[in-house]
């Protein structure tokens, strides 16, 4: 928990009741030493700044990433969204919702923490389901406005599905929950991509299994969510601003344990984020990373180095009209832990 600070943000009361949201944060922090460096100013925070969005079954437990966007001279802030990981209240749908912009609320919150704190140039960075959600928010969110650029990591713009699935399956599921708003089914992920990140089987990360368990029940009104939610995306969001989108090179299914899960992506069809990646606005920016996972940062080491020194590159780039200006730095204090 050094050097990170949770706060918990009371959102609206929704069909379940008190709803809450975990905003989280780190900011560069000047070294503690004689000679402090002249780039290291204490009076005002970095103008830059990340807001990290989470995926399906999921929540904030990427230090290493957050650590790298420290380095970088930026701030760092990151959202356990509404009945994710530390958001979850008793009695609640883990991971459940209707619509996607439910989660807006949170999301104007942690973009007004930052505007107060003193960030004007905000980058917007989303994994799989968040990062739909991301793309979404800078087409409709409140104060879409104040983001600068838009990283998309693995984003969830279609379901890695058949034909029959895709067409009859899921559409009538998203019907069935308008009727029966908690009607579930199993859930279908493959156990691959937990065996490939967990440190308990093949991965190195040890994150909260009560925060991001193996599986939960794969609820109706959540297919239908995603669904409505991509359907937007499809027909294209018209963003503006810069766009990058990232995924593996390659992707993967088995039903049984294969070493392939360790190089690909075992969640989505990256075929798909090629196709609709464009369609979300006019500068947008593709790259693919051989031997990369779902969430690529938790790739192996040479891999998430080399995805973690593309966003960065990709954030230090002046915005259109504005002048180049020096690069910000800061000396980050590098004890950094967060509750796992």
């Amino acid at each position: 928990m050094t050097g990170f600070r949770f706060t918990t943000i009371d959102l609206p009361d929704d069909y379940e009741g008190r709803v809450i949201a975990t905003l989280i944060e780190a900011h560069p922090r000047p070294c503690l030493t004689q000679e402090r460096p002249a780039a290291c100013d204490l009076s005002s925070p970095p103008r830059g700044a990340v807001l990290y969005l989470h995926g399906y079954l999921d929540y904030f437990f990427q230090e290493h990433f957050a650590r790298r966007i420290l380095d970088s001279g930026r701030s760092f802030y990151a959202l356990d969204l509404r009945k994710y990981g530390r958001s979850y209240l008793p009695g609640q749908h883990f991971d459940y919702c209707r619509r996607l912009d439910e989660y807006y609320p949170e999301i104007d919150r942690a973009l007004e923490a930052m505007r107060l704190a003193g960030h004007d140039d905000i980058t917007l960075v989303g994994h799989s389901t968040g990062g739909l959600l991301a793309a979404l928010y800078c087409a409709e969110g409140n104060f879409r406005e104040r983001i600068s650029r838009l990283i998309l990591n693995s984003p969830f713009l279609a379901f890695n599905a058949g034909a029959w699935e895709r067409r009859v399956m899921i559409p009538l599921a998203g019907a069935l929950s308008r009727i029966f708003p908690y009607m579930s089914a199993r859930n279908r992920l493959s156990d691959n991509y937990f065996l490939s990140i967990h440190r308990s089987a093949c991965g190195e990360w040890d994150f909260d299994l009560h925060y991001k368990p193996r599986t939960i029940p794969l609820y109706f009104a959540w297919l239908g969510a995603v669904r409505s939610a991509q359907r937007k995306a499809a027909r294209g969001l018209g963003l503006r601003l810069p766009v990058l989108v990232l995924h593996s090179a390659r992707s993967s299914w088995h039903e049984a344990w294969d070493p392939e899960a360790l190089s690909t992506d075992t969640v989505l069809d990256v075929a798909d984020i090629v196709r609709l990646a464009p369609r979300l606005g006019s500068r947008v920016e593709t790259e693919a990373f051989e031997g990369g996972l779902h969430d690529l940062t938790l790739s192996r080491p040479e891999v998430r180095r080399r995805v973690m020194r593309r966003m960065t590159e990709f954030m230090d780039r002046p915005l259109p009209g504005e002048a180049s200006r020096p690069k910000e730095r800061s000396c980050v204090c590098r004890e950094i832990a967060l509750p796992l």
